[in-house]
């Protein structure tokens, strides 16, 4: 996997030419496109236009016959009628283009992103992700709905002025474009400056995002540890050295775009001295020099306007590489070209059987030290088997395994006598309900919340499974009942509320494997009776796999599994391990106050 993390993006070596890596999301849109350049090239002639009707009004439209002048002026106010009805064409069709692409361009992000496997979260901070989603596609927005077509129409207003200020006076400007090395050696000095700066600056950026993000998802071990004048400091100190960069960024562009501005008007007025002195000497007449001073004047502007947005697609062409080196990144979990159907569920050999045979796998993050070591274990359908451990002893590898949010380095994973690396990862994990130890309650109401495993659950299999969790109760005293919005990650909730919803949510879920990762050690001793009834009662037909530190949860488990650095160490039922005097006979003697 490419490395994507906080030290590799301060890469800062950028180009505009990476702008043209999003060229693949504007395809679709080549009508939209040829219209907004058709609109441009009007813009850009009814403009370039407006400085030969002044050259005919000053030749000839002050030689006494009305008929002329309002010949003359009537045509000006036609080409200034184009240059309105094509300035809002085109400014309605990139705006358009950069809305629509944008959006594009962030479904397709998320869409990947979404798919990847843990891993690449274990070295991309989640505020960092969001940042490009959010901040870097809003640079790419504005150079799309405006920057780009600023540049492209300064670009014709640039190349059309100067062929015309050639047929206006070559002699003029010979002049204006000797002078030009002298405007262009700032924009390359400067130019440069600005790229780095503007880098510097989205990392910045990048930061504020990520420390906000993390501080305010904790606020509660924020606020209960005293810590916010802390946070409110380093979270200053974030902002300012963002602050500080920005500035420097914004004074090399302002350096830029004033030394720029200064050169190229510096050397008009030296032009237009010598050109005032050829029409008193009759060498050319007063619309031509009145035209050549158009016509400098908008090769002028359009040359500052193009220095001033070199820096915005500078930080966009920057933003379109971090985009896309989120698109370019593989995912770790892959599917197999031609993936191993699994037993239809509920035939012969679609039960739910497991099997671990000599995995060896260590987290990417973590590379030197293995996390399960030659694991070996079975699994029989309908059998309820206990993980117990120390902390760090693998428990939670083996969950991670078997929905495959990662690949063993040696060994396989079975499911129902397919190897999982063979088959389709969502088939297999419709197999499978989970209920983690922290339970993930997202910004929605209890209903959505619930539905979230099988949103074409009806509303009787709904309620089932609210009542077999024990969360019904609670629910209907809401304000709205199952449609109250439970705020972000369920803070409307208690511990032992939304551990019991994400129990329903896995009940509802209906799968022949059920993974329990702690799930009743939030609950008060009343709820958790309740929680295991129905869990018994669910448990009876289906695989379960528990992960416990309490053992007063799996005294009546098929199996229990005691694992220590990666392997397992002792396996039988409570009264046979007690009786062993090993590890577990230790965990119970501290549990139980046995001897």
């Amino acid at each position: 996997m490419r490395n994507t993390g906080p030290d590799s993006e301060r890469n800062e070596r950028r180009s505009v030419g990476h702008l043209g890596r999003i060229l693949p999301f504007v395809a679709p849109y080549k009508l939209m496109v040829a219209g907004a350049g058709v609109a441009l090239v009007a813009a850009a002639g009814s403009v370039l236009a407006i400085g030969q009707a002044i050259r005919r009004v000053i030749d000839h439209g002050f030689t006494g016959e009305e008929v002329l002048i309002d010949q003359y002026f009537l045509a000006l106010l036609g080409i200034v009628a184009v240059l309105a009805a094509a300035t809002f064409a085109r400014y309605y069709l990139v705006t358009w283009l950069g809305e629509r692409i944008i959006a594009d361009i962030r479904t397709a992000v998320y869409n990947h992103i979404i798919g990847l496997s843990p891993a690449f979260f274990e070295t991309m901070r989640t505020g960092e992700v969001l940042s490009r989603l959010t901040a870097d596609t809003t640079l790419i927005q504005t150079v799309i709905g405006a920057t780009a077509s600023v540049a492209l129409r300064n670009i014709l207003m640039f190349l059309g002025g100067s062929v015309l200020l050639v047929i206006s006076s070559a002699k003029l400007t010979g002049l204006v474009f000797v002078m030009l090395p002298v405007v262009i050696l700032p924009i390359m000095i400067f130019g440069r400056r600005v790229r780095r700066l503007s880098r510097d600056s989205q990392d910045r950026v990048a930061d504020i995002s990520s420390y906000a993000e993390e501080s305010i998802a904790a606020i509660q071990v924020v606020q209960a540890f005293c810590h916010e004048a802390i946070d409110r400091l380093r979270f200053g100190k974030v902002t300012d050295q963002a602050f500080d960069v920005a500035v420097k960024r914004t004074r090399a562009r302002a350096w830029l775009t004033a030394l720029v501005m200064l050169l190229i008007f510096g050397a008009v007025d030296a032009v237009v001295w010598i050109g005032a002195k050829d029409v008193v000497t009759g060498a050319m007449s007063g619309g031509e020099l009145a035209a050549f001073v158009f016509y400098a004047i908008v090769v002028a502007g359009a040359l500052g306007s193009l220095s001033e947005v070199y820096g915005d697609m500078q930080r966009a062409a920057g933003a379109a590489e971090r985009l896309m080196e989120l698109l370019e990144v593989a995912p770790g979990i892959t599917v197999a070209p031609r993936p191993t159907l699994l037993p239809a569920m509920g035939a012969e050999g679609g039960g739910g059987a497991i099997s671990f045979r000599d995995v060896t796998f260590r987290y990417p993050s973590r590379p030197d030290l293995p996390a399960l070591r030659k694991f070996c274990l079975d699994v029989t359908p309908g059998e309820t088997v206990a993980l117990v451990g120390p902390s760090g002893a693998g428990k939670t590898t083996v969950f991670q395994l078997l929905l495959r949010f990662y690949d063993p380095q040696a060994g396989q994973v079975i499911l129902d006598g397919v190897d999982l690396r063979q088959a389709d990862p969502s088939s297999a994990r419709a197999r499978i309900g989970l209920v983690p130890q922290d339970p993930v309650i997202f910004a929605a109401n209890a209903r959505e919340n619930i539905i979230y495993a099988r949103p074409d659950a009806s509303e009787t299999e709904l309620l089932a499974a609210a009542d077999a969790a024990n969360v019904t109760a609670f629910i209907q005293e809401l304000p709205d009942g199952f449609d109250t919005f439970l705020g972000q990650r369920g803070v409307r909730l208690s511990g032992g509320q939304r551990q019991r919803l994400s129990l329903a949510r896995a009940i509802l879920a209906n799968a022949p494997i059920l993974l329990l990762d702690e799930a009743t050690s939030s609950l008060d001793a009343e709820s958790e009776r309740a929680v295991q009834s129905a869990l018994e009662i669910l448990m009876a037909d289906r695989t379960t796999i528990v992960i416990a530190h309490r053992l007063a949860t799996v005294l009546k488990a098929d199996r229990i599994v005691v694992m220590d650095q990666g392997t397992v160490v002792e396996m039988g039922r409570h009264e046979e391990l007690v009786e062993r005097g090993g590890l577990y006979a230790r965990f119970a003697a501290l549990q139980f106050d046995t001897q």
